[in-house]
């Protein structure tokens, strides 16, 4: 029985080292697991048939080139639908190997997590219908206002100053699509998220006129690629892909693809210009946490 007992241990174990080390995961097993988003704006989103694409997901399959090359083989990809809820379990049990959506990078996460460096500062605003009228904070009071479960944006709205006396209801959607879709409705008076996946679910609207981003700056937060804890090899990396990415000019080429041109599937375009909090991300490199922005 304590035979037992100790191969079971020594087994867990093993899986969890693996779990660990990326690299030497991948290349044991021949591939690897992308977390991908259905509806993060242009930043992860699904064209269906279980194809996947976004700005996000570009900087990811551009890293898994690397991670090929210092494996030494091609690597079968494959891809995990993700939520906000799920995705830092799925990356801590080792389902997901690089998550690839649109995670805010904060203190609280890297406790479990661990990011690449900054991709894209990203600001928190307001979705609201125009013939609403709303367009500020202060006209949300008495109102419904949806926000995606496991997300920071409406934690974010209560804590902002002008939301002081501000009583509103909190609306779940289970992603993003759901969010907006509970503003399309009606049942919804706005949405609180990440202005690139207001922008991109207002751009794939049936009818995007309807829409606005509107009020005050909520936050502003990095946004990041996620993998696992204590993985050096796989950070470097990663980290290295980013940075070559930047210095290139390749990463400021992919913004203007997937955020200023027409893209899949309906050939709408976004038509979010690189801020200058993402080109100071840029311009050095690192993975600081949401709370060192707030400080500025």
């Amino acid at each position: 029985m304590k035979k037992q007992l100790l191969a079971v241990a020594v087994a867990a174990l093993t899986c969890v080292a693996s779990h660990a080390d990326t690299l030497d995961k991948v290349k044991a097993s021949g591939a690897i697991t992308m977390g991908v988003r259905d509806s993060s704006g242009a930043l992860s989103y699904t064209l269906g048939d279980g194809k996947y694409a976004g700005f996000h997901y570009e900087i990811c399959q551009r890293i898994i080139g690397n991670v090929e090359k210092a494996v030494g083989k091609k690597l079968e990809v494959r891809f995990q639908s993700v939520t906000s809820q799920n995705r830092i379990p799925l990356v801590q049990n080792g389902t997901v190997d690089i998550e690839c959506g649109s995670t805010t990078n904060n203190t609280a996460r890297q406790k479990d997590v661990a990011f690449v460096v900054t991709t894209y500062v990203e600001e928190v605003r307001i979705a609201t219908k125009v013939a609403s009228g709303i367009t500020s904070i202060g006209q949300l009071a008495g109102k419904n206002v949806a926000t995606t479960t496991g997300t920071t944006s409406v934690q974010l709205l209560r804590k902002h100053e002008r939301a002081n006396g501000v009583d509103f209801k909190e609306v779940f959607g289970k992603d993003h699509a759901d969010s907006f879709l509970l503003l399309d409705s009606g049942r919804a008076d706005a949405f609180v998220m990440d202005g690139s996946i207001l922008a991109g679910n207002i751009a794939n609207a049936k009818n995007p006129a309807d829409f606005r981003i509107v009020g005050e700056v909520l936050a502003v937060e990095p946004i990041a690629i996620m993998i696992r804890k204590d993985d050096a090899a796989f950070k470097k990396l990663a980290d290295d892909t980013v940075r070559d990415l930047i210095k290139s000019g390749d990463m400021a080429k992919l913004w203007d693809k997937w955020f200023l041109q027409p893209i899949p599937p309906k050939n709408v375009k976004i038509g979010l210009a690189l801020s200058d909090s993402t080109k100071a991300a840029w311009a050095n490199p690192n993975d600081k946490p949401a709370e060192d922005y707030a400080k500025k």
